[in-house]
């Protein structure tokens, strides 16, 4: 039987197809830390770390973990201790880096991808059958809108309905009268047919101010609104207040936190990351947690590489709980883009095929592991040396 022979980490920094920017970030998304995960059969595995350093949980509950703080986590304490664990017994891989260290689930999750991909790859089978099996064979994607200019976010509206994209997400939380206007002028770019919701990222002070700030939106029709302000209590009361259902992000990192939103009646959706609660198997729990409770849930993230982007889709994949659309990237390598930009953060990617948009999805991948192979080349060529 094979085992986890070496692990190595890898900076890379994709270029931007425009900037993506949310309430809070303070630094460019595509910065990331890959993991080479090699067994002892000489297969190799990736996963994929897309930390930022301002990005955690609320009122300090968990923390951001920066692309160093991952590599330093990844090769002082995570990789010694997995060395020798069959990278198809995620329990004990989880026991051990969980044993060596607490907290740091995006570290933890990039080795565990690594793992499932590696695993996946020895049995000849795909990530989404690891993980129970495939619940639907399309991923729908909701092209994510940052906090650019109302003009720029019309423009953008219309080019992603163009292309077939049936759910856009806004980015919201700064300012009260350009939230109303942008998603105004998204409304009438995207059309009636167009799923929109809006995200604040924790933006907006009070529940009071989020309530009449989004009841001022429900009138564009509005599919949810996500995390509108912090804590979970605090979002509750948001829930109770409209029409519009209310998504839980920033509240939501693992099954523990799902019990908590279970519990106060009003939350309707919960966002799932592969890595907030610390990989594949960990998210599973959370969806497990929602199913129980009639909670709904889609797949979410930090605009990953197709590295990350491969755990997001197989998951998404193999989740019942997982019905709404999902703010994932369509990951695409530079010789592959035509110019659209539905799903598209990145000029370039570091997988050797695209992800398949049909209707507005993701056709799930089928291939061993993760399900498309990395481009070694690309991931040297952007890999950052500093």
């Amino acid at each position: 039987m094979s085992s986890i022979a070496s692990i190595g980490t890898v900076t890379v920094q994709l270029p931007a197809r425009r900037e993506h920017k949310w309430t809070g970030l303070t630094e460019p998304i595509g910065r990331y830390i890959l993991v080479r995960m090699t067994d002892t059969d000489g297969r190799v595995g990736w996963g994929e770390a897309a930390a930022l350093k301002d990005w955690g949980g609320e009122f300090g509950r968990y923390f951001g973990e920066s692309a160093g703080i991952v590599e330093f986590v990844i090769e002082r304490y995570l990789a010694p201790t997995v060395k020798g664990v069959d990278p198809a017994n995620i329990v004990e891989l989880h026991a051990r880096m969980d044993g060596v260290i607490k907290g740091y689930p995006y570290a933890k999750a990039a080795v565990e991808f690594a793992a499932y991909d590696l695993a996946g790859r020895r049995l000849g089978v795909p990530v989404h059958t690891l993980l129970g099996g495939q619940a639907r064979t399309r991923v729908p994607v909701t092209h994510s809108i940052g906090l650019i200019s109302v003009e720029e976010a019309e423009k953008e509206a219309a080019r992603v309905a163009a292309e077939g994209i049936r759910t856009i997400k806004v980015k919201i939380g700064v300012d009260p009268g350009r939230d109303v206007e942008v998603v105004r002028a998204v409304r009438n770019a995207a059309g009636p047919e167009m799923d929109i919701c809006v995200d604040a990222n924790e933006g907006y002070r009070t529940p009071g101010e989020a309530v009449v700030i989004l009841r001022e939106m429900e009138k564009f029709r509005l599919k949810y609104a996500e995390q509108p302000c912090m804590g979970i209590e605090r979002i509750a009361e948001v829930a109770r207040a409209l029409d519009t259902p209310v998504m839980a992000d920033e509240s939501a990192w693992n099954a523990h936190d799902a019990l908590q939103i279970a519990a106060q009646h009003a939350i309707d959706i919960v966002s799932i990351y592969t890595t907030k609660p610390g990989g594949l198997y960990k998210a599973l729990e959370v969806a497990a947690v929602c199913r129980a409770a009639g909670i709904a849930c889609n797949v979410n993230g930090s605009i990953e590489t197709g590295v990350g982007n491969l755990a997001n889709v197989q998951f998404a994949a193999a989740a019942p709980a997982v019905t709404f659309s999902c703010v994932v990237p369509v990951s695409t390598p530079a010789e592959y883009q035509k110019g659209q930009i539905g799903g598209i953060y990145y000029k370039d990617d570091l997988i050797c095929a695209p992800m398949k948009l049909v209707d507005g999805a993701i056709e799930v991948p089928m291939g061993a592991g993760m399900g498309i192979e990395v481009d070694e080349a690309k991931i040297e060529k952007f890999r950052v040396r500093s």
